[in-house]
């Protein structure tokens, strides 16, 4: 969960705009739009909840093994491994 003030404003306003997307899937669905457009747009919603979650996994992975809790001899080699969870998980999450 984003704890800063500016972190939490920007994984709001993420949501917002995933709201807008599902909001114009379902006007899309409700007008009888085609098949190819509409699977455009959830692939597009799709990647946008992927990447929110891929942001959030991160913070929280960041503030439960990074340098914060490692002591300073240990930091580089504890960030180092949470750069390779992060870029694993988001390989995963494409």
């Amino acid at each position: 969960m984003p704890h800063s003030p500016a972190e939490r404003k920007r994984v709001v306003t993420r949501l917002r705009r995933i709201k807008g997307q599902a909001e114009a899937l379902e006007r899309a669905v409700e007008a009888g739009t085609e098949c190819v457009d509409l699977l455009q747009q959830l692939a597009a919603l799709r990647g946008a909840t992927y990447g929110l979650m891929a942001d959030v996994l991160e913070s929280h992975m960041r503030e439960t093994f990074g340098s914060a809790t490692a002591q300073p001899p240990d930091a580089p080699a504890q960030d180092a491994e949470v750069d390779h969870m992060v870029r694993m998980l988001r390989s995963f999450l494409r």
